[in-house]
């Protein structure tokens, strides 16, 4: 495939070995210096993959979906464009699929924790929190891997209804769930779920070694989307596996 890079910091970089090493061509990147514009042009690609910034991205969705390229997104924090950019796959009939993480072991450790949550919704005495650590020039915090992972347990245990991060001070409601994010050192990212109680603690946690992971999970949804149309995510993508 002729794979076009939009964004390349480090995550960007590991897609690009990952991709080579699949004898796929790196057919174009595009960051800031080189973004893509109405005048880019794509027709020689065969999927986009988007590790860039939140506010790039409806812009970013515009110009492939014009072009009528599937895409990949890894760019979190624009969520709330949702609605927008499922209408861009819709209407120009291409292929999206998006996630905080496309790292393998991060979604399997997604549907971990959805069953733990559901297991533990009936026991009231054990308190859900969500503790991240990534290195120190990650952008964002908590990480869109930590606010997909409240949603998931906001999701199977009815008693909590939000989740609060930041500076935190003072008791925090019944109803909340605590994420705490710890920026330091060259950590790829580690990722703990606890589950706390007056006699015992239950925790789960999925640490990333290196950015392989990543870039692995990324070039295969870029396979896997290949002749696809519509939105999709990567439990999708998981379903070939039959989980």
């Amino acid at each position: 495939m002729n794979i076009a890079l939009i964004g390349y910091g480090r995550m960007a970089r590991a897609i690009e070995q990952e991709a080579i090493d699949r004898q796929h061509v790196i057919a174009g990147i595009f960051d800031l210096p080189n973004p893509i514009t109405d005048e880019t042009n794509l027709s020689h690609l065969d999927v986009c993959i988007d590790f860039s910034l939140p506010d790039a991205v409806l812009s970013n969705v515009r110009h492939v979906a014009a072009a009528g390229k599937n895409m990949v997104i890894g760019t979190t924090g624009w969520y709330d464009r949702l609605p927008e950019v499922e209408k861009f796959a819709r209407t120009r009939r291409i292929g999206i699929i998006y996630a905080p993480n496309f790292s393998f072991g991060v979604n399997l450790f997604f549907e971990i924790v959805e069953k733990a949550s559901e297991l533990l919704s009936p026991f009231s005495q054990y308190d859900p929190y969500i503790h991240e650590w990534h290195h120190r020039h990650k952008a964002d915090s908590p990480s869109g891997t930590a606010h997909h992972l409240s949603h998931i347990i906001i999701d199977k245990i009815e008693r909590k209804k939000t989740a609060i991060s930041g500076d935190v001070t003072g008791r925090i409601p019944e109803d909340h769930i605590h994420i705490s994010a710890l920026r330091a050192g060259g950590a790829p990212g580690s990722h703990t779920i606890g589950f706390d109680s007056d006699i015992d603690t239950i925790t789960l946690t999925h640490s990333a070694r290196d950015r392989r992971g990543f870039a692995q999970g990324a070039v295969s949804a870029a396979e896997w989307i290949a002749g696809k149309q519509g939105l999709f995510t990567m439990r999708d993508l998981l379903k070939t596996f039959k989980l």
